[in-house]
């Protein structure tokens, strides 16, 4: 393999428009996107709740949480697949090898990343802001607010940490989507697909495609950490 042509070639089917090129990128950015949505909310409040209170059991939710870290995404994606089957709990919704089956998967992915990093940001605070604003006769859900307000810049890193870790897995992705294409593939499952058939350009293109997300997920982290309009 020619390491200049087939790069040469990768930029040519880029800056081409390439159709199918193309409809693989916005795959992974929609479902990726979509996922992202839905699991945010959820987590950070998940996390923010995890971080303030004292229950039974709140230990324990905490380190299956940080277990959940570390989950190869193709186990989940096994899991999710033996659940989604025709035989399987949920059988009979019919979302395997579907979009909808990879942005469960990948909600499953974003979620325990998004609630360790609210919960490590919230508990980082200083926890006069939360003492204060209860005293001054806030509700919940404006003490929730203020508290994640001042703790933004680390909200923020779960959500770009999650986004880029959603977007780069393959496992969960192969499993529950099955790599259709038009359909269901995705930059990662088309990069290993192109290049064990031994068609490096579309993989080296693809995967120009994925680094530039994670620098641009990183650089605008760094942006918003440096201040860039939000102080």
């Amino acid at each position: 393999m020619d390491l200049f042509a087939t790069t040469r070639q990768a930029f040519v089917l880029l800056f081409s428009g390439d159709p199918d090129l193309w409809a693989i990128i916005l795959v992974s950015i929609k479902v990726s996107l979509a996922a992202m949505l839905i699991a945010t909310p959820w987590a950070i409040a998940i996390g923010y709740l995890l971080a303030v209170s004292s229950f039974r059991g709140r230990t324990l939710l905490i380190q299956l949480n940080q277990g959940l870290l570390a989950s190869p995404t193709v186990v989940i994606g096994l899991v999710l697949y033996l659940l989604l089957s025709r035989q399987g709990l949920f059988g009979s919704l019919h979302v395997l090898f579907t979009r909808q089956a990879m942005v469960i998967g990948q909600v499953i992915i974003a979620l325990p990343v998004l609630v360790a990093f609210t919960l490590s940001a919230v508990q980082s605070a200083d926890p006069r802001v939360h003492e204060t604003t209860l005293s001054l006769g806030a509700s919940g859900l404006k003490t929730a607010l203020t508290t994640l307000s001042e703790v933004r810049f680390g909200v923020m890193a779960a959500v770009f940490s999650a986004f880029g870790r959603v977007v780069s897995e393959i496992g969960c992705s192969l499993m529950v989507g099955g790599n259709i294409a038009g359909f269901t593939r995705n930059i990662p499952t088309a990069i290993a697909l192109e290049t064990s058939k031994g068609e490096f350009a579309e993989g080296v293109a693809l995967g120009f495609v994925l680094l530039a997300l994670a620098l641009l997920v990183n650089f605008s982290l760094a942006f918003l950490q440096g201040g860039g309009g939000l102080r």
